[in-house]
């Protein structure tokens, strides 16, 4: 019998001491998908490539996961926070070889439960417009359009927000 998704599936929650795991994903992210982050792999490479940036960057957002499909990295996520009583999903990928398997769902289910342990009342995100697998993804888990977000940098792709109530 085949092994379900979800026991293939490993999410590692991730701190400062574990900045190498965060950094090797976090720069698959940016070159693989440079569209769908604000950070640019330039940003992080050359002299943004600190030991004690990445351990800073673990050390400030709260909560950090990078997943594992079949013992290989295959994903990561982050959430802000509590401001007021809203989280923000941060810096979620799926590498390529993972997508369709259930690793963006465990990354948004994780997330999910965080949020509820943090007594947030709502989860927000920001996605390309584009890129239209991620909404649905995220409409799967509830989330719901909350608007389009406007840049003055005319090299950021317009972004859509979107809200995920945690109190139903």
């Amino acid at each position: 019998m085949p092994a379900s998704p979800q026991s293939r599936i490993h999410l590692l929650p991730i701190g400062p001491d574990d900045w190498q795991l965060w950094r090797k994903a976090r720069l698959q992210a940016l070159a693989e998908a440079p569209y769908a982050f604000s950070s640019k792999l330039a940003d992080w490479r050359g002299e943004g490539d600190r030991q004690w940036r990445w351990r800073s960057r673990l050390a400030e957002v709260p909560f950090n996961l990078v997943s594992y499909l079949d013992h290989e990295a295959a994903g990561m996520v982050s959430v802000t926070a509590p401001e007021e009583t809203t989280v923000e999903l941060i810096s979620m990928w799926v590498a390529p070889f993972a997508r369709g398997q259930g690793v963006g769902n465990a990354l948004v289910t994780a997330v999910i439960g965080w949020g509820k342990e943090q007594a947030a009342a709502r989860i927000s995100l920001a996605v390309v417009q584009s890129n239209s697998r991620a909404i649905a993804l995220y409409r799967r888990h509830g989330f719901v359009d909350g608007g389009s977000l406007d840049s003055d940098d005319p090299s950021i792709p317009p972004e859509r927000r979107m809200i995920r109530d945690l109190n139903e």
